[in-house]
């Protein structure tokens, strides 16, 4: 039996379902019209049948298959991963798949990866974009007639839609509450490399969510009095050996930095245990916040102060977006922001000996 369903074609579905076999092409392969009739009398014939479609077949017959490409940053990152599996559940519940690639966060590897994907005639593209500034693959991928959708990042040369988290709404609560604490000076920690391990300009940040991050920092620490909040962003924290010179670094200028920002949780978690190990208790030595609410954070003790970002709905936002377009849908692009609040836990305090900050209006 197994040998017949793999050798049944659609013309035997066609001949089943009492219909021409471009009717059962179309019902089988999600493109074109027919009536509801049809759809149904094909469908329950295929069925009958057993039949499997032919994901090679329709792409040649379509010149689409079956298949999304999804480009992210870091797959060992929580963000992607779970990000990831909400892109997965959206596009199975519409009969498609996915194919991961994994950037590096790397423009070379990003750029590859799309020419890879395009050559298997996938339907369209999900991608977290590496480098904001230089989208020109992700333009000649719409042009070709292949929708995109980005993830966690935008830019504005790029007219497609973007699912985005509140970046710089998120850095503002944080700082707010952290300074309602008393907290004058507050370090931000960050994987970005720089090239002499100090920031440079905003401009020359590739990761928008990154640029928004550090760009609403800067704001918010001006705003409360530091003159030069650039010294307080350190970069680089890419592994455990330099997230722990970074966090020496930062102890050397204690009591004067009293709270620390980690950009995600895998810095987020390098700290806590480099603060632990350190004999530091949270938050009564150092207040901690981490960028989105991995395991992790809940688990220690105390457990982690986070913004909470739902990856999940991050994914199925941007499946649902890419779905939408291959259905036909041609409006405007648009960029979608799902909210990413402080979710306050057990190490945010006030600094020793300090009192609150008044903030300004």
């Amino acid at each position: 039996m197994s040998g017949k369903k793999s050798s049944l074609t659609v013309a035997d579905v066609a001949r089943a379902a009492k219909v021409s076999k471009a009717t059962a092409a179309r019902v089988l392969g999600g493109y074109g019209i027919a009536s509801e009739t049809a759809r149904k009398a094909v469908l329950e014939a295929a069925e009958t049948l057993g039949y499997q479609p032919n994901d090679l077949a329709r792409s040649m017959s379509t010149g689409r298959s079956g298949l999304v490409g999804v480009i992210v940053g870091d797959i060992e990152n929580a963000f992607f991963s779970q990000a990831v599996r909400g892109i997965s559940d959206r596009l199975r519940a519409a009969d498609l798949n996915l194919i991961i690639s994994n950037s590096s966060e790397r423009l070379s590897e990003e750029i590859e990866m799309v020419s890879v994907l395009l050559r298997q005639r996938v339907a369209g593209l999900i991608v977290a974009p590496t480098d904001a500034r230089r989208v020109d693959h992700l333009k000649a991928a719409v042009a070709s007639g292949t929708p995109v959708v980005t993830l966690d990042r935008r830019s504005p040369d790029l007219e497609v839609d973007a699912v985005c988290g509140d970046d710089r709404g998120s850095v503002a609560q944080v700082l707010h509450r952290l300074h309602e604490e008393g907290h004058r000076r507050v370090a931000y920690v960050t994987a970005m490399m720089t090239a002499d391990g100090r920031l440079g300009k905003l401009e020359d940040i590739g990761i928008s969510a990154v640029r928004e991050r550090i760009s609403s920092f800067l704001a918010q620490m001006r705003d409360t009095g530091v003159e030069t909040p650039a010294d307080l962003v350190f970069t680089g924290a890419s592994d455990d050996g330099s997230t722990a010179d970074i966090v020496t670094r930062i102890l050397a200028q204690s009591p004067s930095i009293t709270a620390i920002l980690a950009s995600d949780s895998l810095i987020g978690a390098r700290i806590f245990r480099e603060l632990s190990d350190r004999g530091l208790s949270l938050p009564q030595d150092m207040s901690l916040v981490s960028w989105f609410d991995a395991d992790w954070t809940r688990v220690t003790s105390p457990r982690i102060s986070v913004v909470d970002q739902p990856t999940y709905q991050f994914g199925q936002k941007a499946a649902e977006r890419l779905i939408s377009r291959l259905k036909g849908d041609d409006s405007p692009a648009q960029t979608f922001v799902v909210a990413t609040p402080l979710v306050e836990r057990g190490t945010i305090g006030a600094p020793k000996g300090r009192g609150p900050v008044e903030i300004p209006d």
